[in-house]
């Protein structure tokens, strides 16, 4: 059943409420995006997935799976790291460096999944050694993530466009980054 738009009134005046209206919004990526926010992100993954295996604080991974969830679905709306790294850290890091949106969604889907499966075996079910395997590919693309800039979930995306899996039709709307730039609001 569709929820129909309804009408209230609010202190400023009459306003129309639309739930199905808006979750196509709510729930979008950004492009495109921040390269300096996602290496930020990247960099505090990064770190609190070494602290949680030099630990062993597997709950630690709890947060970061629900993190990249967050972003997959919605960008940095639902993720306060992204939120804290779009917002305050990046226009700290100097003028914005955008880079396509859809590869940046990819590469949290992947992390989502990591993180995720991890936990269900580390934290789960306490096989702690496949979860420590997991964690250390994290780690390890999260570094090459934030310190050297090469996102590997970008790299696999473009392969999947080149081999023909995923719709050239995305890689259009990725690759013209300076469409999205002169849309976007100043």
């Amino acid at each position: 059943m569709l929820i129909e738009p309804t009408s209230c009134l609010s202190p400023r005046g009459p306003c129309t409420l639309s739930i199905v209206g808006d979750m196509p919004e709510f729930f979008s990526f950004p492009n495109p995006v921040n390269e300096k926010a996602a290496r930020t992100v990247a960099f505090v993954v990064m770190v609190v997935c070494v602290v949680g295996l030099a630990s062993s604080a597997y709950w630690l991974f709890l947060p970061l799976a629900y993190g990249f969830i967050a972003r997959v679905l919605s960008g940095p709306r639902l993720s306060p790291l992204a939120r804290l790294a779009t917002a305050v850290v990046a226009p700290r890091l100097g003028a914005p460096k955008p880079v396509p949106g859809p590869p940046k969604r990819f590469a949290q889907a992947i992390g989502a999944t990591l993180t995720t499966a991890g936990v269900v075996v580390a934290f789960g079910l306490g096989a702690h050694s496949a979860g420590d395997a997991l964690f250390a590919n994290l780690i390890a693309a999260a570094a090459l993530e934030s310190i050297g800039g090469l996102c590997l979930g970008c790299e696999l995306f473009a392969l999947l466009i080149r081999v023909g899996v995923v719709p050239e039709r995305i890689c259009s709307e990725c690759v013209d980054v300076s469409a999205h730039l002169q849309r976007a609001p100043s």
